[in-house]
């Protein structure tokens, strides 16, 4: 049991250290060290999180960086991180009735940031032309959400809805 632990607490060190890596732009040396791990322990699930943020938004290997999203969640389900992270790829990929389903699942894990997965609730609407849910799930947002910069951020997508709706009508 104590070589168990100890095993876990080397690859959540190497964890930490490719986190790091990724903030530093070291992208290359935080692929090496992830792919370290996942030789290491093929279930550490967090590890897959990065990876694939690093083939979605470095690679634009979108169906690599969905494999890697969905051993992420198979694996460490309570990693609040990858439930964002798969959503944005979702809604990239415009798979509007899948990011739906995962923005309800992500809203019953404990500790997720409720108000960041409203605001991509509010985006996936919007981008689609529902400007009146967008608008909805954007005041969730703010209503859910300590944090100025995003409320002002969120506040401008409400701007943005109503700009937008005005414009669809006078069309319409």
């Amino acid at each position: 049991m104590d070589n168990y632990n100890d095993d876990i607490g080397e690859l959540n060190k190497l964890f930490y250290r490719a986190d790091n890596q990724i903030k530093d732009g070291l992208i290359g040396e935080a692929l090496d060290t992830l792919t370290q791990i996942i030789g290491q322990d093929a279930q550490f699930g967090k590890a897959y999180n990065h990876l694939g943020w690093i083939y979605e938004t470095k690679e634009k290997d979108y169906q690599k960086a969905e494999e890697c999203y969905r051993l992420a969640l198979k694996y460490a389900s309570d990693y609040t991180p990858v439930y964002l992270n798969y959503a944005i790829l979702l809604s990239t990929l415009k798979r509007y009735t899948e990011l739906e389903e995962h923005l309800d699942r992500a809203l019953k894990v404990p500790g997720i940031n409720e108000s960041k997965i409203w605001n991509e609730r509010g985006i996936m609407s919007e981008l689609q032309g529902e400007y009146a849910d967008a608008i909805s799930a954007y005041k969730k947002s703010i209503q859910l959400s300590l944090v100025n910069e995003d409320i002002e951020r969120f506040e401008e997508s409400i701007k943005r809805c109503k700009k937008k709706k005005s414009i669809q009508e006078d069309v319409d």
